[in-house]
């Protein structure tokens, strides 16, 4: 397949997944796919992909990409933007908070025959765990406070 039209099988696969669509997932997902960066393993075979996929679904019902670059290279697609929802349901043993999160997210999906068969993901998690409340980081003027306190006593 050319480089243009594994192009258009990565954005499909984005919008289905936002869709939430398992079924049509299914189609462009290849059945011994590898997916990398999701967690310290790497999660393998379509079933296990599915299961993180309805994890992030529960998570984010709303969770949309908005991708801004999108570069093709023989059977790799790299595609670079954001994802955004609301924190609706359980996240890795957090309960939902109702907090909306938008953050930067890298995807690298190695397409063979039609199917994505290889997908390596990453994405700030770092800024949404800032933005659901879960890690707090002092602002410019309360390190400046704590600095002068710890200096001057």
């Amino acid at each position: 397949m050319s480089p243009e039209q594994n192009k258009a099988i990565a954005l499909k696969f984005y919008e289905i997944f936002d869709q939430q669509d398992t079924e049509k997932g299914r189609e462009l997902i290849s059945a011994d796919i590898i997916a990398q960066g999701l967690d310290v393993v790497p999660v393998e075979g379509i079933d296990a992909v599915m299961a993180y996929g309805a994890m992030m679904f529960s998570a984010f019902p709303d969770g949309r990409h908005v991708l801004g670059e999108v570069i093709a290279e023989g059977d790799k697609v790299f595609t670079r933007g954001t994802f955004s929802g609301t924190h609706q349901g359980e996240l890795m043993g957090m309960p939902a908070s109702g907090k909306s999160v938008n953050f930067s997210v890298v995807h690298i999906d190695r397409i063979v025959d039609g199917k994505v068969v290889e997908h390596w993901g990453q994405g700030d998690t770092l800024t949404m765990m800032k933005q659901l409340g879960i890690i707090f980081f002092p602002g410019p003027k309360l390190i400046l406070r704590m600095l002068r306190r710890f200096v001057l006593g």
